[in-house]
């Protein structure tokens, strides 16, 4: 869709406008679309209590039902009441692992639509077209599905098979893209876009709305094809931020940050693979960090036989270290990580081990079993002082003992925040605490757990990993929270019309009456 500047009138004035076209938005769209869920007349939840809660109003759809009301008493692995509430409904059972059918059946009702618009960078599907491709993904596959179309029965119709139930980014981009045009939402999506000002503006009436300006790439006319920079603005009654958190990298804040041997994402890593930039012949690589994308660097690099020095500043035992809290089974990949990270530990009143793969070269430090992982270092409990320009790295201990490494590249890989560079100060003030930056982890944007409607600005919602929902099964909530909503506002600003209409018209009556007398 090719976006244009337009006017203030009312026509021109969307109810929702969407900022980010990821699994939040592509979501979200579809609940706006008039897919209505209702329960099933053979829907069954194996929750006893919110089955007899569903069944108080079988006829009713989710959307006019009360949330607060069902979400209590339902349990699972989200701080979002609603989030946990959808994806019980939607996966019941599903932290066990069970294939159990929803209760939950979907009606496509066109008069329950809402026009709106999502706005994206690039394709529908957000970051998941920017991941690495082949590594697998953290979710069930099952997890990561969209309502109304099975990653299962898509993964079949493509003849791809699911490796332990899991799938790749580069699949689930392209479920997400298929998604949308499989489900009618295209005409709803204008990709291409950048949205650098979302503000209100006030109308001639009085009213306030917001404005979303930014500029669309499209293709110029002509042999070149290049791509031309179009500034757009569009106004709504609502708007609903969904960018996700993978625009900015974190940073160290450390000296030497900038060097160019200093990387701070993934790709960087597979371009200097691709170029022949880096071989098992490099001096070795250190990763900071521990993530699964920090383990999935370090799993790329020993694939190459490159040595991997990886420090982090969480000892390997910390429960709240992510690999600490994967099965197993599901994950070997992981655990391989771990297991690596705990018995090839750099002892910190202990040399360092200098890694090579030079045949001469051997251990400095006799006592590491250096045999198990050949090739790899952990170094728990440490930070990064500083990056030298002669390539090297000074690590510190717990107890102040520095470490200096020589590496041929440096893959920071801390997380990441939210670009929310369209909002005054960044979107701070909207944040659980207005001093601090917005984080996904630690410092959300503060919404009503039932709404999403962000508590500080009216007509604002946020949803996905900007409320602190990382997982796809559970951003899903936070969108039927959304819809609820704004189902409900337009229901009372209709009621609200009638009524002064109706009192509009009896105005008018008794003056004509009164003229009349």
């Amino acid at each position: 869709m090719e976006l244009h500047n337009k006017d203030t009138c009312s026509d021109d004035i969307l109810p929702v406008v969407i900022v980010g076209n990821g699994p939040s938005g592509i979501c979200l769209s579809y609940l706006l679309s008039g897919y209505t869920p209702y329960l099933s007349t053979d829907g069954c939840h194996p929750n006893p209590i919110l089955h007899n809660k569903l069944s108080e109003n079988p006829n009713l759809s989710l959307f006019e039902q009360d949330l607060e009301y069902l979400c209590e008493g339902v349990e699972g692995r989200s701080s979002n009441p609603v989030a946990v509430l959808f994806d019980a409904l939607l996966l019941p059972d599903g932290d066990f692992g069970v294939d159990c059918p929803s209760p939950l059946t979907w009606r496509y009702e066109p008069e329950r639509a809402t026009p709106h618009l999502v706005l994206g960078k690039g394709p529908p599907g957000g970051a998941w077209h920017a991941m690495e491709g082949s590594m697998l993904t953290l979710s069930l596959a099952n997890w990561m599905e969209l309502p109304g179309l099975k990653l299962k029965d898509w993964m079949r119709d493509k003849r791809r098979n699911l490796r332990n139930d899991r799938a790749t980014p580069a699949e689930i981009a392209s479920y997400y893209q298929h998604y949308v045009s499989k489900m009618g939402l295209e005409k709803r999506f204008a990709c291409g876009t950048t949205v650098t000002s979302v503000h209100r503006v006030a109308l001639e009436s009085g009213r306030t709305v917001w404005k979303i300006q930014g500029f669309q790439k499209r293709a110029k006319q002509g042999e070149g094809r290049e791509e031309a920079e179009v500034p757009f603005s569009v106004y709504a009654e609502n708007v609903v931020l969904a960018t996700g958190t993978h625009d900015i990298p974190a940073r160290l804040g450390v000296e030497g940050e900038n060097l160019p041997f200093v990387c701070h994402s993934f790709w960087e890593l597979e371009a200097a693979i691709s170029s022949g930039r880096l071989d098992r012949a490099s001096e070795p690589v250190l990763v900071v960090g521990a993530g699964l994308t920090a383990a999935d660097a370090v799993l790329a690099a020993h694939h190459l036989n490159t040595p991997v020095y990886h420090a982090f500043r969480r000892s390997v035992t910390d429960p709240a270290l992510i690999f600490n809290q994967l099965p197993k089974l599901l994950y070997p990949e992981y655990h391989k990580v771990h297991q690596m990270m705990i018995q090839q530990q750099h002892k910190e009143e202990g040399k360092v081990v200098i890694l090579s793969n030079a045949p001469d070269a051997s251990p400095a430090d006799s006592t590491i079993p250096y045999t198990s992982y050949p090739g790899y270092l952990s170094f728990p409990n440490h930070r990064v002082v500083a990056f030298k320009s002669d390539g090297k790295c000074v690590l510190e201990g717990e107890g102040g003992l520095q470490a200096t490494l020589q590496v041929s590249m440096v893959l920071v890989l801390i997380g990441a925040h939210p670009n929310l560079s369209f909002l005054s100060e960044h979107g701070r003030p909207l944040g659980l605490d207005p001093e601090e930056p917005i984080s996904c982890r630690r410092n959300a944007l503060d919404v009503d757990p039932y709404t999403y409607e962000c508590s500080k600005e009216p007509g604002m919602y946020a949803m996905g990993p900007l409320v602190g929902e990382n997982f796809v099964r559970f951003l899903k909530g936070g969108a039927l929270a959304i819809a609820c909503d704004i189902a409900r506002k337009h229901k009372t600003g209709r009621q609200r019309r009638t009524e002064n209409s109706k009192t509009n018209l009896l105005v008018n009556q008794l003056t004509s009456f009164n003229l009349e007398a």
